[in-house]
């Protein structure tokens, strides 16, 4: 086989390896951003609901206030009330404390509302609030794991790039430049094999001749359908 021809497979296969490398990377990063997710979600729980809580609060604080001028209201018609001197004029006290009644009624019954509403939320809060530590506790996990992981591949990478790059500085720079102008389209298939008389990147038919200058081996054949550089396997050729 010719010489070049053997480097470009070698490299070809190197490449390969190195990219092989790539979905088991994305794996891994997939394994955080989805322990990331379930942070984030319980997170948004238990942001949700403190403001409801805090909103919650803020509107009782309102209702107490209410009360606090009700009562004063009411304190203020008694005085009243001890000066009226006319039907009309106590009718329409009367009118107005009722109305006030009415108001501290509400109110009270608001604050017991939203009272028993923010105990329940209280308690989903602490259940949410060991839900996010756990789930924080298990990121750490699989950050950790991930994180080995990574730098085993990484290692092996190391190391077919060393590998690759001693393999580069040995082809000649014009066979080199050629191979990466095919990778440049068509990837880790810059360099395919033959079966069955046809190319194994486009899946086309070669001709005869074609064929048989491949299997010769003693020229850098490319495929006349889609450009890639063509070889025949050691046991297709054996066989």
């Amino acid at each position: 086989m010719n010489k070049h021809l053997k480097e470009l497979i070698e490299l070809s296969k190197i490449d390969k390896a190195i990219d092989s490398y790539i979905p088991q990377l994305e794996a891994a990063d997939k394994k955080i951003a989805k322990a990331q997710k379930k942070i984030d979600a319980a997170q948004a729980e238990l942001d949700a609901l403190k403001n409801d809580i805090a909103e919650n609060e803020e509107k009782i604080k309102a209702f107490e206030e209410q009360l606090t001028l009700l009562n004063e209201q009411l304190a203020a018609n008694a005085k009243k009330a001890k000066e009226i001197s006319t039907e009309k004029e106590m009718k329409a006290l009367s009118l107005e404390e009722d109305i006030a009644k009415e108001k501290m009624k509400f109110a009270n019954e608001e604050i017991e509302r939203l009272q028993t509403i923010n105990e329940t939320k209280r308690a989903l809060l602490k259940e949410v609030e060991e839900k996010l530590a756990e789930l924080q506790e298990k990121f750490n996990a699989v950050n950790e794991e991930v994180a080995a992981e990574k730098a085993e591949i990484e290692k092996a990478k190391e190391e077919l790039f060393m590998k690759r790059q001693a393999l580069s500085q040995e082809i000649e720079q014009k066979v080199l430049s050629f191979y990466e102008k095919i990778r440049v389209w068509a990837g880790n298939t810059a360099v395919a094999p033959v079966k069955k008389q046809a190319c194994y990147g486009c899946y086309m038919k070669l001709n005869d001749k074609t064929y048989a200058e491949v299997i010769k081996g003693e020229e850098i054949v490319n495929c006349p359908h889609c450009g890639r550089i063509l070889y025949i396997e050691t046991e297709t050729a054996e066989a």
